[in-house]
């Protein structure tokens, strides 16, 4: 599922037309103070999980993905009993003015990883769509978290849905896509060399180059503000036996990613740099605006704790120096992102949640 298959699944496992949307406490109880970078929180979707809301270029859009099926009856009439999703995540673009939501995939599959191209015209997403029309196979977890490594593949449409462009072809997952700020490139996660690897490619899908080699999961990618570095995250097998774990999970298309690090490294794959050295697991990382710090998730504080981890966001320094807490509300937050004029951050939260499994989308202005 991607990257919010990849965290949400490790905080559960201890799972086009237009439509109007106006609609467990953690152990430390925010202050008035706690969450001092964040203020004017607001909450944009309610209820089942809403996950990875990323800007468009302009900051007057989120793309997004969600289970609340928001267009069953605009799709009841096309599809046969069953057809509908129930439990997938299908793609939307929420318009920040007017609260409208547009469906922009197909409503059959999977979907993951939304994000704007320049112009906020078209938007890129990954699907398993043409693989099936339901959801893919959960996977046989044999009492650890382990991702299933789902037949995606890359596409570009119109806002509106329309006009598809396929932008991958090879077997096996396709996902994690992001675009550069200056808008001339698309990184993402692939498998297609039989490893979980970062590659780079034009934004019509040509040109496609690999920009990482070692062995084991890398993935997340985003650029930095200037376009000229990439961030992500990795789980590089530190003997022969993890090395043969791996692979033997990787043969039947599973990761368990219990353990991430952060990661920096040039634009063209040079010059890569371990971040993080704190054996918990650390996503969705994010380049602050200044180009020299970080925002991400983690279970640093509860790794080593029974139960079920609590992630938060953290700022930290590219050399891994001044971790600072963000978040204090909820047991998991994550996915953040700034706007493009960094005066917003836009993440997942399951603060205020009304069920367990409820994660939603929120938007906070940002506090320097």
């Amino acid at each position: 599922m991607g990257m919010v298959g990849l965290l949400l699944g490790v905080v559960l496992a201890t799972p086009g037309g237009a439509a109007e949307l106006k609609q467990a406490p953690a152990p430390v109880k925010p202050t008035a103070s706690a969450e001092r970078h964040l203020t004017n929180i607001r909450q944009l979707t309610f209820g089942r999980q809403n996950a990875e809301a990323y800007f468009s270029f302009s900051g007057n859009k989120l793309i997004f993905q969600s289970t609340n099926n928001w267009m069953k009856d605009t799709f009841a009439a096309a599809l046969k009993p069953g057809d509908l999703p129930l439990g997938c995540y299908q793609m939307y673009v929420m318009d920040l003015g007017s609260d409208t939501i547009r469906m922009v995939s197909t409503g059959v599959g999977a979907t993951t990883c939304g994000y704007f191209f320049p112009g906020d015209r078209r938007v890129l997403y990954s699907s398993t769509h043409l693989r099936a029309p339901n959801c893919p196979p959960k996977p046989k977890r044999d009492g650890a978290y382990r991702w299933v490594l789902d037949d995606y593949d890359l596409f570009s449409v119109r806002i509106d849905g329309q006009d598809p462009q396929r932008l991958t072809n090879t077997p096996g997952y396709d996902a994690e896509a992001t675009v550069s700020p200056n808008g001339k490139t698309i990184v993402w996660t692939s498998m297609r060399n039989g490893d979980l690897d970062i590659y780079a490619m034009d934004l019509d899908g040509t040109h496609p180059r690999r920009l990482t080699q070692e062995v084991g999961y890398d993935g997340g990618p985003f650029f930095s503000p200037d376009s000229k570095r990439i961030v992500y995250r990795a789980q590089h097998p530190s003997n022969q036996e993890e090395l043969d774990q791996y692979k033997a999970l990787l043969s039947q298309n599973l990761v368990e990613p219990g353990r991430l690090e952060l990661f920096i490294m040039n634009a063209d794959g040079s010059n890569k740099q371990q971040v993080t050295h704190n054996g918990a697991s650390n996503f969705s990382p994010y380049f602050h605006p200044d180009g020299h710090r970080l925002i991400f998730s983690s279970n640093v504080e509860t790794r080593n704790e029974s139960g079920r981890p609590e992630f938060h966001l953290y700022l930290v320094n590219e050399d891994g120096s001044a971790l600072e807490r963000l978040t204090f509300d909820g047991q998991f937050n994550s996915f953040p992102m700034f706007s493009p004029d960094g005066k917003r951050l836009v993440w997942v939260s399951d603060r205020g949640a009304k069920e367990r499994g409820e994660f939603n989308v929120f938007l906070a202005d940002w506090v320097p």
